[in-house]
């Protein structure tokens, strides 16, 4: 590790810059952390950040400045204003992509940097703490999103956002190593554990060394990373039960021609709540309804309108999670969503659903034979194994762990913030330490 100077800022904060969520942990000198809590019109006290930025230009005087909206805010602030408006969402997917150099945000030209730095300062400022006052340890994935991912790349543009937002430059330590010193602060011997996190849209899984009293205290044996979470299963439902209930296998005409597939591009929306809420432009609304007149299901593709043009992505997310979770605690579920002449009453088994994610399994459990087989221990040389992320109570990922440990040796908490408690708490050791 890394570490700052000794004229480090005396606010020490942990930063998970998440791919769906962003989370802020503020530590003191003894250790103890709190998360920072933010306010947002439909979430007020939440502990977490849709890592969402919107921009708009306001006028001000005789010039026009650009503005922006971050989080649950930043949809509002898109829906008030569409067509004037800039929605930007998944920044952190291309960090690594060489190809993703800048874009033009009205007339002028912004990097990717130049826009996470913006959603970062205004991070912090709903956190009521300036950058400049912060000496910060950030998360990276081990594995950067993208088939084509440069790792590399990815870590030199995170560091420059922080840096261009106003921070001195951070420590860049790998996300589950977070988590894993947040689990370490249970251990009162040393410990090899496995560290699963798993995010929004990438798992990592680190084999880690810990001893509480030694120095160092901690040692990374191995790790590997795989672009698959929390998203992807939700997606794997909404294939399975929403999209055909809103006329995704209809088929159209255009000129008593032959039968044509309703474009696809609707429903792969459908996979993120934000990206549904984009679909409401006069151009693609347009497009469904003139789709829906010759379609074989004109009722399910009105349905989809709708849905969009009432903004009911969020509780159509909502219906899926709560199925989400009750499929983690019982064998069955019924997934409900009404809104207007739409009504899904779904049943989902524990089976189903996991025959939906056959797939994502064994690409997790690839992911988790790498990370040991990278450190020659096999599953024997593992003492513990510390599961952190949403996506962790899914039963059947659980079970992933569970058959190659033993149920005794797998433990989780925390879910939400422990890869940003962890961040915090290397903070505070690497500052004792300067």
């Amino acid at each position: 590790m890394t570490t700052h100077s000794s004229t480090a800022p005396k606010i020490r904060v942990g930063i998970d810059f998440g791919t769906t969520n962003s989370v802020v942990v503020i530590a003191d000198e003894q250790g103890n952390t709190h998360p920072a809590i933010f306010n947002f019109v439909d979430s007020p006290s939440s502990e977490t950040c849709r890592t969402l930025l919107c921009l708009w230009l306001d006028q001000d005087g005789k010039k026009r400045v650009l503005q922006d909206a971050i989080g649950l805010d930043a949809i509002e602030a898109y829906l008030d204003d569409p067509a004037e408006s800039r929605l930007i969402m998944s920044m952190k997917t291309y960090l690594a992509q060489g190809s993703f150099r800048e874009t033009r945000v009205f007339s002028t030209t912004m990097t990717l940097q130049n826009l996470i730095a913006r959603f970062l300062r205004s991070l912090m400022d709903k956190a009521g703490i300036s950058p400049a006052q912060v000496s910060a340890t950030i998360g990276r994935p081990v594995r950067f999103a993208g088939e084509l991912a440069d790792d590399e790349l990815g870590v030199k543009r995170l560091k420059e956002s922080f840096v261009e937002a106003g921070f001195a430059e951070p420590n860049v330590v790998l996300e589950p190593e977070g988590a894993g010193w947040r689990f370490m602060q249970r251990l009162d011997a040393p410990a090899t554990v496995l560290v699963g996190d798993f995010g929004g849209g990438t798992s990592d899984f680190s084999v880690m060394r810990f001893d509480p009293q030694g120095s160092p205290r901690t040692v990374t044996l191995g790790h590997s990373g795989v672009g698959i979470a929390g998203d992807q299963f939700d997606f794997r439902i909404i294939d399975n039960v929403i999209a055909p209930a809103l006329g995704r296998d209809t088929t159209y005409r255009v000129m008593g021609g032959q039968p044509l597939p309703v474009p696809i591009e609707w429903y792969a929306s459908l996979g993120r709540w934000h990206r549904l809420s984009l679909m409401r432009t006069p151009q693609t609304l347009r497009n469904i309804e003139d789709v829906a007149k010759t379609a074989s299901d004109p009722q399910k593709l009105r349905n989809l309108l709708r849905l969009i043009e009432d903004q009911e992505g969020q509780n159509l997310y909502r219906a899926i999670g709560q199925a989400k979770t009750d499929l983690s605690r019982q064998d069955s579920t019924v997934l409900r969503f009404t809104h207007k002449d739409l009504k899904i009453e779904q049943p989902i088994t524990r089976a189903d659903f996991e025959n939906w994610i056959r797939p994502d399994l064994d690409k997790l459990a690839a992911a988790i034979d790498d990370a040991l087989e990278r450190t020659g221990l096999g599953t024997k040389g593992i003492d513990r194994v510390f599961l952190t992320g949403g996506t962790s109570f899914v039963p059947a990922v659980r079970q992933l762990f569970i058959d190659r440990f033993g149920a005794d040796r797998v433990d989780s908490g925390s879910e939400f913030v422990s890869v940003a408690e962890g961040l915090a708490l290397i903070e505070v050791e690497n500052s004792a330490t300067a």
